[in-house]
């Protein structure tokens, strides 16, 4: 039986002018794995999720996310993204957020779902308020919430942690537990190697290349900064 594949990557790569951010990649993740993408700031993790979010074209290559290509509707309604940077509507409550973002994607019983997030991460009593006025840890937390009321198949997430307290650290990483349970996709890019522990498999990335790639049992702090 041919193994289902949640992302595939052929040559894919991308530059910015004489820059090469990403040199062509082959990579392949199965359905339901639970991926750790590890890198130094410019090891091109960033740019790789930015591709597989169809929020980048790629200068060579292609992708595909549930066997859609990266950025195409299908692969939107596969994948949920959660940026390093959080963008949200300005006019928009984190409440109206999450209603938007459901609704957008087919979830009409959001509600339940929507409170359950929002007390689990301390912004009940904020729910009314616009989320483009939080501080940098707070737009975090309702970016998370964004991510995890909307169904998805494969969830892309680049470097969730920064600015998270840890009560909001200890719930995303639950928050992962569970969606893996049920057999979705995680790719998750991150700075924080103790995050790596219970991922399936670990992806180092350096210079826009792929440095490393298997068991999260290995040393990779010497494996991200050496060579």
């Amino acid at each position: 039986m041919t193994e289902q594949l949640a992302i595939e990557t052929k040559g894919l790569g991308r530059d910015y002018g004489d820059v090469t951010a990403l040199h062509p990649i082959e990579l392949t993740v199965p359905t339901g794995q639970r991926l750790a993408l590890v890198g130094h700031n410019g090891s091109g993790k960033t740019t790789l999720i930015r591709l597989l979010s169809g929020l980048l074209d790629p200068s060579a290559g292609a992708a595909k996310v549930g066997g859609h290509t990266a950025g195409s509707l299908e692969a939107r309604a596969t994948l949920s993204y959660l940026a390093d940077q959080p963008i949200f509507y300005d006019d928009l409550s984190v409440l109206e957020h999450l209603e938007y973002v459901a609704r957008l994607h087919g979830r009409d019983d959001w509600s339940d779902a929507a409170n359950d997030l929002l007390e689990r991460f301390g912004l009940t009593d904020r729910a009314g308020h616009l989320p483009s006025t939080f501080s940098r840890g707070l737009k975090q937390k309702a970016a998370i919430c964004l991510a995890f009321v909307r169904p998805f198949d494969v969830l892309v997430v680049d470097e969730p942690f920064v600015g998270l307290d840890s009560s909001g650290r200890d719930e995303l990483l639950a928050l992962f537990d569970d969606a893996h349970e049920l057999g979705k996709t995680l790719l998750v890019a991150t700075h924080e190697l103790t995050t790596v522990a219970a991922s399936d498999r670990v992806v180092a990335l350096r210079d826009g290349q792929i440095a490393y790639d298997g068991s999260p049992d290995t040393d990779l702090g010497a494996l991200v900064e050496g060579g």
